[in-house]
């Protein structure tokens, strides 16, 4: 749907970081990440499907990627994250997800939780108008609504670009 280069040379990943993809699916972020953070930095990849995380932990280890940590998890949850470690927080159409969109207050708190002092959020979304793939269009959200709940999660924009039939929304921490 579009180019993960460009969603990456939009986060500005740089070598040493820690970088979280949650609802990582099949990890290509997680994977593309990997290589910018290099072996200084850390890749966590969360993702609900043991198939989707054995798949990823097969494919990190056949290209001799050392530097992900791949785990089954539910982001609607507490995550299996310490405290204020993480640099980038991606969640990449995944808060549409109505179980996701139900407990959206627990997740800010717990990606605010996981976040350095100065730590991003980026989320990537599906426009809110009628295409031939991705979510329904009665679950998709507009930019305004994602604003309007993670401000009300304690973050604000920093910067907003178009993906074609995505956004990328950047927040950081009040």
């Amino acid at each position: 749907m579009h180019d993960p280069s460009r969603v990456f040379e939009n986060l500005k990943l740089k070598a040493g970081d820690v970088f979280l993809d949650l609802g990582c699916g099949p990890g290509e972020y997680a994977l593309h990440a990997s290589k910018l953070v290099g072996v200084s930095g850390l890749v966590y990849a969360l993702d609900k499907s043991e198939s989707l995380i054995a798949d990823l932990k097969q494919q990190a280890g056949g290209e001799g990627i050392e530097n992900i940590i791949a785990m089954v998890a539910d982001v609607t949850k507490l995550l299996p994250i310490r405290e204020g470690c993480v640099d980038l927080c991606l969640v990449a159409t995944v808060l549409h997800i109505p179980d996701v969109t139900k407990t959206v207050e627990t997740l800010c708190a717990e990606i605010r939780r996981v976040l350095k002092q100065n730590g991003r959020l980026a989320i990537i979304e599906c426009h809110s108008k009628d295409l031939s793939f991705g979510p329904p269009k009665h679950m998709r959200l507009s930019p305004e609504q994602v604003k309007d709940s993670m401000a009300q999660g304690g973050f604000i924009v920093l910067t907003e670009i178009d993906l074609g039939y995505n956004y990328l929304i950047q927040f950081g921490v009040i």
